[in-house]
């Protein structure tokens, strides 16, 4: 199901990541996920147009509402003046766009990353509203075992490339992969791909070698 899973370019027409940047519009995503698109509208500009442009319709919507009555003013104020400053800037990275390395807290280097399957190693940041984030490092030209998802995975690539049945993603893009989708991703020779991916329920992998390594990792079938 390729319209599930593209390249986020506004030439294209792609449901799930038109309702996935008007999320980000109006606050609904979790803290994972904000991250995620904000990062990629830092690396992928072309997207900036289309997200303001959601702006200013939510804002238009805002300024013709008919005004309300605030509860708890005072005490929100109070609040909002008793709060801590915000936190410096971090510092600048190569791999990690700033809306990330605020919330990883390091650069990758920095990381203590885990094997999670042969050329693939994880480092998982938190349990998310939404699921599970992590940061994935796959080595350059490695075919990654085919496999689904029990439920849909957003994933923005930071550094290098990947390709499955779909197309092509660089730096930049995000994928956003549903339930039905069978896909086994190959990346980039010459080039480790590092991902960052918000998952809302764990990948099931297909295929002989696959249905070995998903025993092995603790999940028979």
């Amino acid at each position: 199901m390729s319209s599930m899973h593209q390249p986020a370019h506004p030439q294209d027409t792609i449901k799930p990541l038109d309702a996935l940047l008007a999320s980000y519009c109006v606050g609904a995503l979790d803290r994972a996920t904000h991250a995620l698109v904000a990062s990629h509208l830092l690396l992928n500009p072309q997207n900036r147009r289309f997200v303001a442009a959601l702006e200013d319709l939510a804002a238009g919507e805002v300024a013709r509402a008919a005004p309300s009555p605030l509860s708890g003013r005072d005490a929100r104020l109070a609040a909002i003046f008793a709060s801590a400053s915000p936190a410096a800037a971090p510092a600048p990275s190569s791999i990690l766009p700033a809306p990330l390395l605020r919330l990883v807290g390091s650069d990758v280097s920095d990381l203590k990353w885990r094997k999670k399957l042969p050329g693939v190693r994880e480092y998982r940041i938190s349990e998310s509203e939404r699921g599970e984030a992590s940061l994935l490092w796959i080595g350059g030209g490695r075919r990654i075992p085919s496999h689904t998802h029990e439920g849909s995975e957003v994933t923005l690539v930071l550094q290098g490339a990947f390709s499955d049945v779909t197309g092509r993603y660089g730096r930049g893009d995000i994928a956003i992969a549903e339930a039905d989708l069978d896909h086994r991703p190959i990346t980039g020779e010459g080039e480790d791909c590092i991902c960052f991916a918000v998952t809302d329920a764990p990948l099931h992998l297909t295929g002989p070698v696959g249905r070995i390594l998903d025993r092995f990792f603790g999940r028979a079938h």
